[in-house]
């Protein structure tokens, strides 16, 4: 039984019916556990790929790729793809059976620093979603929930967090899962 949230007299679950989920989303805060979980519900299946969207701009950011790859040991192909995830889920259509993407506030973050408008947001969202549902790969999508702390001083920091939720809130809607993760924990709330 597919027990999706409804609003407004709509389901929110999955479009996978029949075939067991396929595309499932975990969220939660920083170093929460999320990207942990995400690998765990991937289990062993092979080929698989994780997709990262995070870019070595720093020392920092470079030695948490690098622990992160460490992390994930052997058996795991890996492909960085800051920007262009919908053409890359279609161009990779039928090559793995689970994909981790490691994630969407970051690809978010690589879009607005590239200049992409926030208008432009919602379409490539559906674009990407489009793309990973045609599928017949297990996905799993890691994100940061940015709306659960203090409201944010400035108004440039108010948006983008405003942005990741509503970009979270669509990914949510679509994906036949979703796990929340805090301090190693995990609910599944859908």
């Amino acid at each position: 039984m597919n027990r999706g949230v409804k609003r407004g007299g709509a389901s929110l679950a999955g479009h996978h019916s029949g075939r067991g989920p396929q595309l499932t989303l975990v969220i939660g805060g920083g170093a929460s556990g999320k990207s942990a979980k995400a690998l765990e519900l991937a289990g062993r299946s092979r080929p698989r790929m994780f997709v990262a969207t995070g870019q070595a701009l720093d020392k920092e950011m470079a030695e948490r790729i690098r622990r992160h790859r460490t992390e994930r040991g052997v058996g795991w192909e890996t492909v960085e793809v800051p920007m262009e995830l919908a053409a890359w889920f279609e161009e990779h259509r039928g090559r793995y059976r689970v994909i981790v993407l490691d994630c969407m506030t970051l690809w978010l973050s690589n879009l607005l620093g590239s200049g992409v408008p926030n208008s432009d947001i919602p379409e490539r969202v559906k674009s990407l979603l489009q793309a990973i549902q045609s599928m017949q790969s297990r996905v799993i999508i890691v994100a940061n929930e940015l709306g659960m702390g203090m409201v944010p001083f400035d108004p440039e920091t108010r948006l983008f967090r405003d942005l990741a939720g509503y970009v979270n809130q669509q990914v949510a809607h679509a994906a036949d899962r979703v796990y929340f993760v805090v301090s190693g924990c995990t609910i599944q709330m859908k």
